[in-house]
């Protein structure tokens, strides 16, 4: 029987505000690649320092999203993320007082910390409002607000870096962090699809559902899918994280773009990616609903998006012409990113309802391991090539060609049909 219209006018309406909160934090990871070159000068670092700070935001990042499940189940969704969005907001504020090397990495690594366990819990959150079959666009509106954070907020966020200064930059997220809040305290309610978390004032009778899940953890991460797709998000996030830390200074000072034009087109990749995963995840979700198999939608479109885009980065260092280099990582991050919302809702959908936030936070702690590794290595790729432009340009072929395998081998063992029978099977059982 389908939802009466004003329950899907409030379930789109506390999504997008869960998407305006997914802008905030992507804003957030970006502003260290906006602000990059001007930190740089005036601290005196290397590409290597920078690329590690990079590095140590998603090794916090990573521990941070194996505390999602524990948060899920001790407190509320309303006062979990407006307590992390108040805390990103203050985690970089250090730097504005008193700039240097050290505060610079334990900021961003308290920062880290505190976005780890948000996308467990905004996509519970958004999920709670929208049955299985119907995550896909939701899930690729929360992954696209990567791309709305780079499309609107990098852009304007390199206009203040030039005008006022890296550290108004900074300021201006910890505002917007403060303005959520003010917003999500007294509009949120959770949704009937997924119960998650203590429930006082959300579910009451509900919350009895809520104790120990019903199925071992294990069984649902030894799963060929799970597996398969985690090494595939690793890929992926890894790309996705070179992206955020150095794009900027790849246009910059590898293409010779002005500050304030590589800033813009920083927003590029972002918008093809945008374009290709609200088609992909609207088509799917009707596709799905209509009978199409998981594997068909969520499985093998995103993974051949995955092939496509590492085969493009491959011919990235044998590109000259600026304006061609661009527009290669534009595509090839617009495919790469396509896939992301598709993976997410597979996994959400192997696992029991009451499940779904654990799984997630282990899910996306295991992604974040792509992050720790990208941006550290680019750096060092780039201190130890013969130029700027080289560096870059070979370290994105390296990790579009990582992409490549782990992309064949989801397409070999993941199946989310046959592994969501297993785990539920062990439910009933249970």
């Amino acid at each position: 029987m389908p939802a009466p219209p004003e329950s899907r006018r409030r379930a789109w309406g506390l999504t997008s505000l869960l998407v305006f909160l997914t802008v905030i934090n992507w804003g957030d990871k970006a502003v260290l690649g906006i602000i990059a070159q001007p930190l740089s000068k005036e601290l005196g670092l290397t590409a290597s320092q920078i690329g590690l700070v990079g590095s140590l935001f998603f090794l916090t990042f990573t521990i941070g999203g194996f505390f999602s499940g524990a948060i899920a189940r001790i407190t509320t969704l309303r006062w979990a993320l407006a307590v992390l969005a108040l805390l990103w907001s203050a985690a970089m504020l250090p730097m504005v007082i008193t700039a240097s090397f050290a505060v610079l990495v334990v900021s961003r690594m308290l920062l880290g910390l505190a976005e780890g366990p948000s996308g467990p819990l905004t996509h519970t959150a958004a999920f709670s409002w929208h049955p299985p079959a119907k995550r896909g666009l939701p899930g690729a509106l929360l992954a696209g607000s990567a791309s709305l954070a780079k499309i609107a907020v990098a852009p304007a966020l390199a206009f203040v870096t030039v005008t006022w200064g890296w550290r108004a930059a900074v300021v201006c997220m910890a505002v917007l962090g403060v303005l959520w809040c003010v917003l999500w305290l007294p509009l949120w309610s959770q949704g009937p699809y997924i119960r998650s978390g203590k429930r006082r004032e959300e579910a009451g009778a509900g919350a009895a559902e809520t104790d120990e899940p019903a199925v071992p953890w294990i069984r649902i991460f030894r799963t060929r899918t799970f597996i398969s797709c985690t090494m595939l998000v690793m890929a992926i996030y890894a790309i996705v994280a070179v992206v955020l830390t150095w794009l900027p200074s790849y246009f910059e000072v590898g293409l010779g773009y002005s500050r304030l034009q590589a800033g813009s087109m920083f927003a590029f990749p972002s918008i093809a990616g945008l374009i290709l995963m609200l088609i992909l995840s609207s088509s799917g979700d009707r596709l799905t609903s209509r009978g199409a198999t998981s594997r068909l939608i969520r499985i093998i479109v995103p993974s051949v998006g995955v092939l496509v885009s590492g085969m493009i980065m491959v011919f990235l260092p044998y590109v000259s012409a600026p304006a061609l280099a661009v527009a290669i990582v534009s595509v090839g991050y617009g495919f790469l990113a396509s896939g992301y919302p598709l993976i997410i809702a597979t996994i959400s959908e192997i696992c029991p309802p009451r499940q779904t936030a654990g799984t997630l936070g282990v899910f996306m702690a295991m992604m974040g391991i792509g992050g720790l590794i990208g941006p550290y290595v680019t750096g060092r790729i780039v201190d130890a090539a013969d130029t700027p432009a080289a560096g870059y340009a070979t370290a994105f072929q390296a990790f579009g060609l990582v992409a490549v395998l782990f992309a064949f081998g989801t397409l070999i063992f993941a199946n989310p049909e046959r592994d969501k029978e297993i785990v539920w099977k062990a439910t009933s059982r249970t």
